[in-house]
């Protein structure tokens, strides 16, 4: 009977572990999935045309050019390659410049007919109209036939997911914006975490540890959104006041935010690594005339060197993944940042915000996905180095 528990027991562990990790590949592969269909997407806002005269060389333009020319940044057609000529920007409310109502028809059944016509006759044009209006004969040449590629994404130095007529996904500031956040928490949290892990682990005694240890564990429990709110009310005006900032919602802002949240993480781990320094070792060390301070130095903290790279390392993770905190403190601007003192967005600050209003299955749903795909990668390799470092033992 006892056997037969034994196996049931181990049954049970077994499917929920394959169970477990058979989730985990779906969710992985579901992630991947809807992230690559990203490069499947036309450049150009799906089901419309962008198209230029015939006698213009250029044939393709960059989603951030294509922005820059109807924002009028770029003007002349030899700034992106083309001929020496003025751009005309043409979008299908402007056909009443040019037609009256009688010539587009009762029923606008003549407006695909006249938009191949004036993209003809004007040579500098480029005309962003829906679909359904590019004629069978059309006189121009469409160049939005480009699908969205890889260094768009990765390379990309803007994020306008919204922006018509091209929609523009660049990795590059949020990626930014989540390394200038997380590695400011780090540089932050990791002095005063080893300050408190080495007074807990060697110098307080029973009492003292026993009372702090739950109560810094307990911060680990507190919500995010509530470090939020205190970061937004406290933090955020203190930053603007003190730095005389235009601003308090920064990437600093965000940096402290995320270090007092990864406090619990780093002291919790780190502390535990350095008490299971064998006390033979600290004994040896005092007995040949160390004092405690060199004993730490010297001894506890290289002995136990591996256990605090790894809290150091998951403090980072719990950094780079924070998102409620993170989105109420930066101030959610998507460029480069050039400081810690201005406003900055990271990744999952931008999935958090856009996710409930990008349209299923389109660019933008695809394009976050992507950047959880990011996300994961990151986070995947921070583990992978976690679990070295703690294969490590240096004595």
């Amino acid at each position: 009977m006892r056997k037969f528990i034994e196996k049931l027991v181990e049954g049970g562990l077994l499917i929920s572990g394959s169970v477990t990790s058979l989730t985990i590949l779906l969710i992985v592969f579901f992630l991947f999935k809807e992230a690559t269909g990203l490069f499947n997407s036309p450049a150009v806002e799906e089901g419309y045309v962008l198209a230029v005269n015939q006698e213009n060389p250029v044939r393709h333009l960059s989603p951030e050019k294509i922005m820059d020319i109807f924002d009028s940044e770029i003007t002349n057609w030899n700034e992106v390659g083309g001929m020496d000529k003025e751009i005309l920007i043409f979008r299908l409310s402007d056909l009443t410049h040019y037609y009256d109502e009688e010539e587009l028809g009762d029923e606008f059944q003549y407006v695909p007919e006249k938009i191949s016509e004036l993209v003809a006759n004007e040579p500098g044009i480029i005309a962003f109209f829906p679909h359904q209006y590019l004629a069978d004969d059309f006189r121009g040449t469409v160049i939005s036939g480009d699908r969205i590629t890889l260094w768009d994404f990765f390379g990309g130095t803007k994020w306008y997911p919204t922006s018509t007529p091209s929609p523009i996904f660049g990795l590059i500031p949020l990626l930014l914006g989540t390394l200038l956040v997380s590695i400011g928490a780090i540089a932050l949290s990791l002095p005063f975490g080893m300050a408190v892990t080495i007074y807990m682990a060697e110098i307080a005694n029973v009492r003292v540890r026993n009372l702090l240890k739950p109560v810094i564990e307990l911060l680990a429990g507190i919500p995010s959104v509530v470090y939020g709110f205190f970061g937004l009310v406290v933090i955020v005006p203190l930053i603007q006041k003190v730095l005389n900032l235009p601003v308090g919602e920064t990437a600093f802002a965000g940096s402290v935010v995320l270090a007092i949240m990864a406090l619990p993480t780093i002291i919790t781990v780190a502390e535990d690594s350095m008490r299971t320094t064998p006390r033979a070792m600290k004994e040896a060390s005092l007995a040949l005339g160390a004092t405690q301070w060199q004993t730490i130095y010297k001894v506890i903290i290289p002995y136990s060197i591996s256990g605090i790279t790894s809290a150091v390392v998951l403090g980072i993770g719990r950094a780079i993944g924070e998102t409620m905190a993170v989105l109420m403190v930066t101030g959610n601007a998507a460029v480069i940042p050039t400081s810690f003192f201005e406003p900055v967005r990271t990744i999952p600050a931008t999935i958090a915000a856009e996710l409930g209003e990008a349209p299923a299955g389109g660019a933008h749903y695809q394009a976050l996905f992507l950047l959880g795909a990011v996300l994961f990668l990151i986070t995947m390799l921070l583990s992978i180095y976690v679990e070295y470092m703690s294969s490590k033992r240096k004595i």
